[in-house]
């Protein structure tokens, strides 16, 4: 019997097929843009990653960017609210992207929420300061920056699913 189909890298990826979106509309009452740049181990952007977001509260939806040749990725969505009593307000992150082999899943949470941060279960639980700090999108003039950092001495914290 044949064993298991190994496996292969994702991307590079074509446009063909795939297409970015937002999770709201433009104008939608609360909407934030997150927005970055995604880097290799080298610290070079990462042209053809490919970022989903998605969050539960409130519903916004998933939303899909398609990093540009800078490797810049951006999604309009809804400025989540925590989750239940102790989950500071987060967006769920999956990247794809060349080299690797599965997705990597984070978390973006939002540095001008210090109290809930603080109080959140999964960003108490990273003892390192410096890497607790790749979980936060900064607020600037065109939303929450926050750049990925898939390897390096600024990797951003992925999480094992």
């Amino acid at each position: 019997m044949p064993g298991t189909t190994p496996s292969q890298t994702v991307g590079p990826f074509f446009s063909i097929g795939l297409a970015g979106f937002d999770a709201v509309a433009p104008g939608a009452p609360g909407a934030i843009r997150l927005h970055g740049i995604v880097f290799d181990g080298a610290g070079d952007a990462v042209p053809d990653a490919v970022i989903e977001t998605w969050q539960t509260v409130p519903s916004a939806g998933f939303g899909r960017s398609l990093c540009d040749a800078e490797g810049r990725w951006s999604v309009l969505t809804l400025k989540p609210g925590a989750v239940g009593a102790a989950q500071a307000p987060h967006v769920d992150v999956s990247v794809f992207g060349r080299g690797l082999l599965h997705r990597v899943v984070t978390r973006i949470y939002f540095a001008d929420e210090p109290a809930a941060n603080a109080a959140d279960p999964v960003l108490a639980g990273i003892a390192d300061e410096r890497a607790r700090a790749t979980l936060l999108a900064r607020p600037d003039r065109d939303g929450y920056r926050f750049d990925i950092h898939l390897q390096g001495d600024d990797e951003t914290v992925f999480f094992a699913v």
